[in-house]
């Protein structure tokens, strides 16, 4: 089956065809580094990652291009305020932003670009758009003229009149209309600048990434992805300002994760409800915040809260849990199981309808749901009295792939949950009385790793945390 993607730009599903056999360009927008990341943009490094994960997973060579804004208003006003340089600023969080994701389990990036580093590259597009006719200096700004490009407002579906009718000029700009957005800024006095044709200044926003796609991707992408809220006005001027320049198509498809509501409402610094990246890190499982953003399909909102958080931990523990059972169980597993053939199956199957979940527009929610049943099949297996090596291998590789397509490690301290506890010291218990005990050490041993501690008492067997 091939993949679908949910295209922005068409509004509707679509078959991925790759612009190169086996090859995939795909450029997703990065953040601007004047703070430390929100949970806002941990969810598109988290999601974006695991759409290229499951790529690669399907065969494909991914050329993953995330880029930093590390020079805006923002991190100016930032610099000033900490009494900085602009760069020091903006390299300490860039430094702080990659740490962040690579907790989180998010693969480096083929190219991180700069827009420092891509400057002349920016001076060259926006000179070929002037000289087009799409856009025009204004004494030492340049503005883009979104009503010479005919197709502005096609990703986000809206006319141009509309667009204009909620469009303001601000004071201090020069622009001819309310629509036209800025290429080039010219430099107030003491701030960071570079030469250009128009004189000192430094790039719009938007100009930003046209420029580096182009650079690190060739004039046409595959994928292009962000959040939501980048739909509208940023994507739809890359797409005006690329199209124009190169005269081809900018991406093929665009993807867009949804927002992130704290206790059902949304998340703003106004409402105090801001979650930093790094202090959920310092409280929580990466794991766990990466299997919490991956419950829900991407395109849909999801709610954070510590209650849900405690949730996707229990059940990660769970699938955690059944992984390290069967390597308990595989020393003592012979052969003798005579359905080695029926479950082999079945861990086909499930492997194949977890394919098909993420062949839809990637859903993970969907996934994780399969990965559940692979989890209680397991657990199922475990109880039979006779196991096959060649089958529990079969369930581990089975949940490390699964894992590795969602990012999550399977090492690490698993803590067994009171239910769980209870199931295997009945298990313990039966595998006694029918003098399997082989099994029996097993899941002491395994009990006793996790610091359980076992008291046989005339009620029977009782434990505690050690």
């Amino acid at each position: 089956m091939s993949i679908t993607i949910y295209n922005t730009l068409t509004r509707d599903k679509q078959e991925f065809k790759p612009i190169e056999d086996g090859k995939v360009r795909m450029y997703v927008c990065g953040p601007t580094v004047y703070n430390y990341i929100h949970i806002g943009n941990a969810r598109p490094a988290i999601v974006f990652d695991t759409v290229r994960r499951y790529l690669e997973y399907k065969g494909y060579h991914v050329d993953y291009v995330l880029n930093f804004t590390d020079v805006d208003d923002k991190i100016i006003k930032r610099a000033n305020e900490l009494g900085e340089d602009v760069f020091a600023v903006s390299n300490r969080y860039i430094d702080a932003y990659l740490e962040d994701v690579e907790k989180l389990g998010v693969k480096k990036a083929t190219y991180n670009p700069r827009v420092t580093d891509t400057m002349q590259d920016i001076i060259v597009f926006i000179s070929n758009l002037v000289e087009k006719g799409y856009a025009y200096e204004a004494e030492g700004d340049v503005y883009f003229k979104p009503r010479a490009f005919e197709e502005y407002g096609k990703l986000s579906h809206q006319s141009i009149d509309e667009l204009r009718s909620g469009a303001r000029i601000q004071v201090g700009e020069k622009k001819d209309d309310p629509l036209d957005f800025a290429l080039w800024k010219a430099a107030k006095e003491g701030e960071i600048s570079w030469d250009s044709p128009w004189g000192l200044g430094r790039p719009g926003w938007h100009i930003e990434c046209s420029a580096m796609a182009k650079k690190y991707l060739g004039d046409t992408i595959d994928i292009h992805a962000g959040g939501q809220d980048l739909t509208f006005p940023h994507h739809e001027n890359e797409i005006a300002q690329s199209e124009a320049n190169n005269g081809k198509t900018f991406a093929n498809y665009w993807m867009h994760n949804g927002y992130i509501n704290i206790n059902n409402e949304k998340m703003s610094k106004s409402l105090g409800n801001f979650v930093l990246t790094r202090d959920l890190l310092e409280k929580h499982d990466p794991d766990v915040i990466r299997f919490f953003m991956l419950s829900v399909q991407y395109r849909h909102p999801i709610n954070f809260s510590e209650e849900l958080l405690e949730s996707a931990k229990n059940s990660l523990e769970r699938i955690k849990t059944a992984y390290q059972n069967l390597g308990h169980r595989k020393s003592s597993s012979t052969n003798l199981d005579d359905n080695t053939t029926e479950w082999l199956e079945k861990i086909s199957a499930l492997r194949k309808k977890f394919e098909t979940e993420m062949d839809d527009d990637f859903n993970t929610a969907n996934a994780i749901s399969v990965l559940f049943d692979l989890t209680k099949e397991a657990n199922v297996y475990l109880n039979e009295k006779h196991t096959s090596p060649e089958v529990i291998e079969a369930f581990q590789n089975l949940l490390k792939s699964f894992l590795e397509i969602l990012g999550i490690k399977l090492e690490g301290n698993v803590s067994l949950l009171d239910e769980e506890i209870e199931t295997l010291i009945e298990e313990r218990n039966e595998a006694r009385k029918t003098r399997n005990f082989a099994r029996a050490d097993e899941i002491r041993d395994l009990l006793k790793e996790k610091n359980i501690i076992l008291e046989d008492t005339p009620q029977g067997v009782r434990w505690k945390r050690g």
